[in-house]
């Protein structure tokens, strides 16, 4: 069942999807169509899940559902991961390489390779203050408090 992610509770589970390039408004508009076409029908055990999305920065997608009413399972997981991949496949991006990093540059949003990313900081052309996404948060909560931070204050410090 497709609700508003405001109405979400705090512990609420979630994926952040990040695209290795910026989706086109068109395609972006399209995801937005798609998203609650596929929630609104997402079950586990033949049960609804209670379950939300944001799309943000034409390269983020966030899928969050309510566990306390009913958990996603492997099955309904399963689901979720293939609706991803037919949305990479549609538009020709990796949503799923977890080896990427995703950072802001003023006001662009700026995607690297890890790898990348390392020798940025090494060469101090990103640094602690350096703006970053913490695609790990794991509830609505975390999301709202810790997905946007200073690189100090998530995984990514450990380059610095």
């Amino acid at each position: 069942m497709f609700v508003p992610f405001e109405s979400l509770p705090e512990e609420s589970k979630i994926w952040i999807y990040q695209s290795n390039r910026k989706f086109s408004d068109a395609e972006f508009e399209e995801i937005n169509t798609a998203l609650p076409l596929f929630l609104e029908n997402w079950a586990a055990h033949g049960k609804s899940l209670e379950a939300s999305y944001q799309l943000k920065y034409n390269r983020f997608i966030i899928i969050a559902v309510n566990q306390e009413n009913q958990a996603a399972t492997g099955c309904s997981i399963d689901a979720s991961v293939n609706f991803i991949q037919s949305l990479e496949q549609k538009y020709n991006v990796d949503l799923l390489d977890k080896m990427n990093v995703t950072f802001k540059v003023g006001d662009h949003v700026a995607h690297k390779q890890l790898i990348d990313f390392k020798k940025m900081a090494k060469e101090k052309a990103v640094t602690e203050n350096t703006i970053v996404f913490n695609n790990l948060v794991n509830t609505v909560l975390e999301f709202n408090e810790s997905w946007e931070v200073s690189a100090m204050d998530s995984w990514h410090s450990r380059f610095f």
